[in-house]
């Protein structure tokens, strides 16, 4: 077989799964073929199979422990994600929050944002789940540089597969390079 005829050969199969397949395939979808690659234009906001992700109701599903809180800034706020003051620790020094759920539940995704625009520190997270059997496990350490004329916004996501989760534990030292105060912007759990 030469080189054009199997190029000609894909391209009728690329066609026919096409037309067999087109029903099940989402119409918002444009799919461009031109031969070489196959490809699909999407929407930039989707998420898992291109489902919006279902962000829990903290509010009714769990409890929050934390180790302190400024009255200003408190955790609600942090919980709601709504872009406004988050959560700020009452004091220097590391901090630890706690989601405590009133039944055990899966999880599949985290999200968190940390936000710092006026001092320069180094901080690090640590992110652990614990299960209703016993078992526990990390989901994340990390260290993030903040600098007021740079780099002010942590964000992390992270897509999880966790079955039976009890408490999801958040520490976090803000000072890894001097005193500082703990702040939480946004934690969202799916």
């Amino acid at each position: 077989m030469l080189a054009w005829q199997r190029h000609v050969d894909i391209a009728q199969s690329r066609a026919g799964l096409r037309r067999r397949y087109a029903p099940l395939l989402p119409t918002s979808r444009l799919l461009v073929d031109n031969g070489d690659v196959r490809k699909t234009i999407t929407a930039a906001n989707r998420t898992r199979g291109g489902q919006p992700e279902e962000w829990l109701n903290l509010f009714d599903l769990a409890s929050i422990e934390i180790t302190s809180e400024h009255p200003d800034y408190p955790i609600e706020e942090a919980l709601a994600c709504r872009g406004g003051r988050g959560w700020q620790a009452a004091g220097v020094g590391e901090q630890q929050l706690r989601l405590v759920f009133e039944r055990p539940r899966p999880v599949r995704r985290i999200q968190l944002r940390f936000t710092e625009p006026a001092v320069e520190r180094t901080h690090e997270f640590t992110l652990r789940w614990y299960g209703a059997d016993g078992s526990q496990g990390l989901i994340a350490r990390q260290q993030w540089n903040f600098t007021p004329t740079g780099s002010t916004v942590e964000f992390e996501d992270y897509e999880v597969d966790l079955k039976g989760v009890c408490v999801l534990e958040l520490s976090i030292q803000p000072g890894l390079n001097g005193a500082a105060i703990a702040n939480l912007d946004c934690w969202r759990v799916a």
